[in-house]
């Protein structure tokens, strides 16, 4: 027994402020491997209390956990070798700060990913816009969230643009949005036949829901043209666009049968006397 004792016992390498056995080497690798299966099965108790779709958020946010956890096992192992853990800390200081400017945006990244989990702002399957870009969310992780655009590309987005600019999530409270079409005729036309032909357009269109129902707004008197919104609501917002592109073809089927005319910007251009007559 003291034998083995002493193999346990036995000094590996030396230093100054730390000593390296066999038994420490065993307690440090023990240590990282319960924690292992301690933190596998931690995330496998949670997982089962949770949705699908909270327990894809969990896991992404568990990462997180997992680093920070073995981290602190590390800095334990460390200071039972007798590592200083403090002096390490002061001697690498200035490394510190330099590496903690250059992945200043890598952590507002991950802590932004874990407001947005979290808060549940962002769901996978949400169409949303961010500065200008409308896409639909199909991955959210600790550090980007990934959209598919209506032009079926992935945009990576940094989660921190999240916190810092404006986000519209077209489904939020649901998957219907209102979408607007804006049409101008000529003052030569009779208001309420213009509505009856939008209105018709509308409830005759395959994507547009019946309610809400399809409403026409006489928005304005322009300058060359009376104008008018026609209000209607669509499933889904991801392809909103399209709906929009086809029923404008149909108005200008449309209002070209009623003779309802759509004007255009003209200029008309007054020539001096003196040059008509050159002319």
């Amino acid at each position: 027994m003291e034998q083995i004792n002493d193999l346990f016992n036995a000094v590996i390498l030396a230093g100054e402020d730390f000593v390296i056995t066999p038994r420490i080497i065993l307690i440090s690798i023990g240590s990282l491997i319960l924690t292992y299966f301690l933190l596998r099965f931690f995330r496998h108790i949670i997982s089962r209390t949770l949705s699908r779709d909270a327990r894809d958020k969990f896991r992404s946010v568990f990462a997180f956990v997992n680093y920070f956890v073995y981290i602190v096992i590390l800095l334990i192992i460390f200071s039972n070798i007798g590592i200083n853990v403090t002096a390490l800390f002061a001697a690498s200081a200035a490394l510190l700060v330099g590496i903690g400017f250059a992945l200043q945006t890598f952590f507002q990244d991950i802590i932004s990913g874990i407001f947005i989990l979290s808060d549940q702002a962002v769901h996978v399957g949400d169409v949303i816009e961010v500065e200008g870009k409308i896409g639909r969310v199909v991955n959210i992780r600790l550090r980007t969230t990934r959209v598919v655009t209506r032009e079926n590309k992935i945009l990576v987005i940094p989660n921190h643009k999240f916190m810092s600019t404006i986000l519209y999530n077209y489904t939020e409270n649901e998957s219907m949005i209102r979408e607007v079409v804006e049409v101008g005729v000529s003052y030569g036309s009779i208001p309420y036949k213009v509505k009856e032909v939008l209105l018709s357009i509308a409830k005759n269109h395959h994507a547009v829901l019946e309610t809400p129902v399809p409403f026409v707004l006489f928005d304005d008197f322009g300058d060359s043209s009376l104008n008018f919104k026609l209000v209607f609501a669509v499933k889904d917002s991801f392809f909103s666009h399209v709906v929009q592109s086809e029923i404008r073809y149909l108005i200008f089927e449309k209002f070209s049968l009623e003779g309802i005319t759509i004007p255009f910007p003209q200029r008309t251009l007054h020539l001096p006397q003196s040059l008509k007559k050159h002319k």
